[in-house]
């Protein structure tokens, strides 16, 4: 798995490499990097290393210094360097490593902001190097001014050093202005903050650089499944598997006005892998329901043996609202996972079970947090993910899969995953629908198959107490996969996603064959 960390994990993790005077090996094993990863950028796009220009814009502290040494190896390769030192002074050695190796330097202040962007935009390569991973807060003065300028310039290349300055290298949090980087060179860890947003869209692709602290590192802050992690644990039925032992899920979503909630749900949960879908809700929509999915049935009345239930997407009016209510009353009577999503949402008693995933969008976090003493917007939750999502697992009791570009999940633990997998083009109505029908099927397979000791959740190090959140996550991987499939660069509609589904579990099986 990707493991990221806090900035305090980081820093703890070189504490006894300082402590025996290897502070400065450190920082030379960073800069190689970070001049390495440039150095393999300019040539991937066909670029002339000799003779192009690179200027590095350096804080006072070790950041700067990163960013001073590795454009002093650029320099002895060819590069034309050119330092801005962002508060009139810099690491002292590396300052004068940096003007050896024949660096023109700059000195920001209050009168000429404006004038270095603008020489400074016309660069082939721009490393952000101001503030690292003790930075607290953003950038204030001339450097924001020089930042915001640069930012509205454009330059072609930007590469961070380590992190984006401004974006907060534990929960994401950005404080702006921040320059947003083509490229991130993370050292010795990936930071927590390059896999949330806001910040996951400031850092560009992230590239990950040894200094040899990594033995040091303690249990990541968060986590993130990569292909061949998903290959892992996904459910594989055996020759005698049958629909019972692969998850029935039961799914209470759709009316009158928002059958295609329904349809999508059902359609997805059969995709992804359920054993059996069991439809709960009015005769017009199950018409809908099996047109499309017609494998799936429809329970008028008391529906049969479930393991997993999905709740909430598309409900409209008392009958529909009351049967939700009731099934949550049941599932938690029971034991049983269920997906919530959308209008169940409402519906939640004032403690959930921890097998029960909830599938907010920033809105319907808000407003879920928003019945306790916590008073969030939207807006609130979007700049802070990681935080409010930790925060409404906590009031809950529940997963909370936080819906977004990053998708964050976070358990009642503590435990947090990200996921990124997916595209624009998947923010279209029903995109929702579809994940909740691929989280239910897992859900129900899992809840059939456990998530035991000996299973593969366990052979990945993920805790009793944080599998339910990892199967969401698993969920929204494959939501995301099959969303940047069906897109190909290019608009799709919620079904697209759905019917590419089975191609990602059969992508994903190739991993595992492999």
């Amino acid at each position: 798995m990707i493991s990221a960390f806090t900035g305090t994990q980081i820093r703890a993790a070189e504490q006894p490499l300082l402590d025996t005077g290897e502070g400065a090996v450190l920082m030379q094993r960073a800069a190689h990097g970070l001049a390495n990863a440039v150095v393999r950028e300019l040539r991937s796009a066909g670029r002339s290393l000799y003779g192009s220009s690179i200027t590095v814009l350096a804080g006072k502290g070790n950041n700067g210094g990163d960013g001073l040494y590795a454009a002093a190896m650029l320099a002895r390769r060819g590069m034309r360097t050119t330092a801005v030192l962002t508060a009139g002074s810099a690491h002292p050695d590396a300052l004068a490593a940096f003007g050896a190796a024949g660096g023109r330097v700059h000195v920001l202040d209050e009168d000429n902001p404006e004038e270095l962007a603008v020489l400074t935009a016309g660069d082939d390569v721009v490393i952000d190097a101001i503030l690292g991973t003790g930075a607290r807060g953003g950038l204030g003065g001339p450097a924001a001014e020089l930042i915001a300028a640069l930012e509205e310039l454009r330059p072609q290349f930007v590469v961070a050093c380590d992190i984006p300055s401004g974006v907060d290298a534990d929960t994401g949090e950005v404080h702006w202005p921040v320059l947003t980087a083509r490229l991130t060179v993370a050292f010795g860890g990936f930071k927590a903050g390059l896999m949330a947003d806001p910040g996951e869209g400031c850092a560009g692709k992230v590239l990950l650089v040894p200094i040899g602290i990594e033995e040091y590192l303690p249990a990541p802050a968060l986590r993130r499944f990569s292909a061949p992690d998903l290959a892992a644990v996904l459910p594989d039925p055996g020759r005698r598997a049958q629909k019972y032992t692969r998850g029935v899920l039961g799914v209470v979503a759709g009316s009158e006005r928002y059958t295609g909630a329904a349809v999508l749900c059902v359609e997805a949960a059969s995709a992804a892998g359920a054993g059996m879908v069991r439809y709960l809700g009015p005769e017009v929509v199950a018409r809908q329901v099996l047109a499309r999915t017609p494998e799936a049935i429809w329970e008028p009345a008391e529906p049969g043996r479930v393991q997993a239930w999905l709740l909430g997407p598309g409900l409209d009016g008392a009958g529909q609202l009351d049967r939700a209510r009731d099934v949550l009353d049941a599932a938690a009577g029971a034991g049983q996972p269920a997906v919530v999503d959308a209008g169940a949402l409402e519906l939640l008693p004032e403690r959930c079970p921890p097998n029960w995933i909830l599938t907010p969008h920033a809105g319907e976090l808000a407003a879920l947090l928003g019945r306790g003493e916590v008073r969030v917007t939207r807006e609130d939750v979007e700049s802070r993910a990681v935080h409010f999502a930790r925060l409404a697992a906590e009031h809950t009791g529940a997963v909370v899969l936080l819906k977004g570009a990053t998708t964050v999940v976070a358990s009642p633990s503590g435990a947090v995953f990200s996921q990124s997998d997916g595209c624009p083009w998947m923010s279209t109505a029903g995109s929702g629908d579809v994940l909740g029908g691929i989280v239910g099927a897992l859900a129900a397979a899992y809840a059939e198959s456990g998530l035991d000791d000996d299973g593969p959740f366990a052979a990945l190090g993920i805790a009793p107490d944080e599998r339910w959140a990892a199967v969401a996550a698993v969920g929204a991987s494959i939501h995301g996969m099959a969303g940047s499939a069906a897109s190909a660069g290019g608009p799709l509609a919620a079904s697209d996603i759905a019917r590419a589904v089975p191609g990602v579990f059969r992508f994903l099986g190739e991993h595992r064959a492999g």
